[in-house]
């Protein structure tokens, strides 16, 4: 993955904010799970630092949210979850996460494995949901 073309060698931390129906349970999914850092919050919102970068999850009440089917991309013979969200980590903290998502019970909506195996691109990924539906990807390649 290349960097900006104004910043060659600075690749900046992203922001995205998404919405869930309850800030104590995005703690507990996204710090205690996780791992993430909280940083700023309010009674309506809390920022997470998620490897780097800033995510914030903000409350949309159950009776605000429209209800959606999650729409799906078919991948490599996979339903990918679209929209989504994650990070591309060093392949030993990709096998960190998804040892502690195992340990903790999360149901993978795609299985943790290695896609385009042998192959230019050969990555290891996993999509799952947060408690609110949001879909998550963590991704790793062994030469990035």
């Amino acid at each position: 993955m290349k960097s900006h073309p104004d910043h060659p060698d600075e690749i900046r931390p992203f922001h995205i904010a998404f919405p869930v129906q309850d800030v104590e349970e995005a703690r507990r999914f996204y710090s205690g799970i996780l791992g993430c850092p909280e940083g700023r919050s309010t009674d309506t919102w809390v920022d997470f630092n998620l490897f780097g970068h800033q995510i914030v999850a903000h409350c949309k009440p159950a009776s605000e949210r429209q209800p959606d089917e999650l729409h799906r991309n078919l991948v490599d013979g996979h339903n990918v979850p679209v929209p989504h969200f994650g990070v591309i980590l060093k392949m030993d903290d990709w096998k960190a996460l998804r040892d502690r998502l195992v340990d903790a019970g999360v149901r993978f909506e795609i299985e943790p494995y290695i896609r385009l195996e042998g192959e230019v691109g050969e990555q290891a990924t996993m999509f799952f949901l947060d408690p609110f539906g949001n879909a998550l990807e963590f991704k790793a390649f062994e030469d990035l």
